[in-house]
């Protein structure tokens, strides 16, 4: 079966299809994203803005592909350019599948406009997918719609994943050791909220013999200059790090290889969001082996085991967060996810995909 998924290049697509074939089922054979610069061409780095929203696209494509698949990539589209795009979908006879990733935008400050997008392609999709209970029965409630429901596939890949594994079992317990606590503030959306999130762990850790709070950044939000360049949470930072209380670091976009070995190094990474709904970066602290504390907005608790504390737009509850660190602390880290485990659970996934699509044709 041929299938036109927006984005086809992004790694939770990647890992939508099966590691070993499925016995009975039809190969997956996914479009190449078109070069957004000549979508004549393909393209396996660039595929923003997707050329494959266009509906003129789908007209002009229609017999390439047999399901196309909505993923995510649709920002800059309007309800009527969305409404447009289905409408070609339909016309071709061609089945639209939606995976509903977020019910609220991590990048828009408020909600309206990604409301009034999901209004047009949540009722317009032949079958809609999401990853956790409470996203399918948020969407029941809001449009009346059932959504299947997949879990997040894993996100490093297997062979590191075996390798973290194997590291985790053969590493000789050090009491002494520092316990690590990590906040990630690359380029900031607006669903992050680091400042106070910042000052509460902050205590958190300085009450933790051998606690070490660690902050990584990209330098467009904590140098001059920068084209998101936060000069009052770069004061904070630099201010906290020549008191001893943070270790620093910035640096540019980590590639994946650096960014797996930075959050190996963590016993613990803090989600500072304060909306949201699922989350790659709690799927890559699974699969590594590093202990997540989520706020309680959205549904990380779903996703996988996480410490949970209250964080949403009204702002962050100290108490919980410090619980929180102080749990992480007791419950030491968890053992990453092996190989063969998400392997299993990527095959079911894949399944379960293929069988919708043959279902849809």
């Amino acid at each position: 079966m041929r299938v036109a998924t927006v984005p086809a290049s992004h790694v939770y697509v990647r890992h939508l299809d099966p590691v070993h074939p499925v016995s009975g089922l039809p190969r997956i054979d996914r479009l190449p994203d078109p070069d957004p610069d000549d979508p004549r061409r393909s393209t396996v780095s660039t595929w923003w803005p997707p050329v494959m929203l266009r509906p003129e696209w789908v007209r002009e494509h229609a017999d390439e592909f047999d399901v196309f698949h909505l993923q995510f990539g649709f920002d800059a589209r309007t309800p009527a350019e969305l409404a447009e795009l289905a409408a070609a979908l339909r016309e071709a006879g061609r089945p639209f599948v939606y995976t509903v990733h977020d019910l609220r935008n991590p990048h828009h400050e408020t909600r309206e406009a990604h409301d009034a997008q999901l209004d047009v392609l949540i009722p317009a999709a032949d079958a809609l997918i999401t990853l956790t209970p409470g996203a399918a029965e948020e969407i029941r409630r809001r449009w009346g719609r059932v959504a299947h429901v997949l879990p997040h596939p894993h996100v490093v890949d297997t062979e590191r994943m075996r390798a973290a594994h194997a590291r985790r079992e053969a590493e000789p317990v050090h009491p002494d050791r520092p316990f690590r606590v990590g906040v990630h503030v690359k380029s900031l959306r607006p669903s992050m909220n680091p400042h106070p999130v910042l000052r509460v762990l902050a205590d958190a850790v300085a009450d933790i013999p051998g606690g070490v709070l660690q902050v990584n950044g990209h330098r467009d939000v904590l140098e001059p200059g920068g084209a998101k360049f936060d000069a009052a949470l770069a004061e904070y930072l630099r201010a906290q790090q020549r008191r001893g209380r943070i270790d620093l670091r910035v640096h540019d976009f980590l590639p994946d290889d650096e960014l797996w070995e930075y959050l190996e190094s963590l016993d613990v990474s803090v989600l500072p969001y304060r909306f949201g709904t699922h989350s790659g970066w709690l799927e890559a602290c699974r699969d590594l082996g590093t202990a997540v504390i989520a706020p309680d907005c959205g549904y990380y608790r779903e996703q996988g085991p996480v410490l949970e504390y209250h964080n949403h737009e009204g702002g962050v509850d100290a108490a919980s967060l410090h619980a929180a660190v102080r749990q992480a602390l007791a419950l030491g880290r968890p053992r990453p996810a092996s190989g063969e485990e998400r392997i299993r659970e990527r095959q079911l996934v894949a399944s379960a995909h293929a069988h919708l699509y043959r279902s849809l044709m």
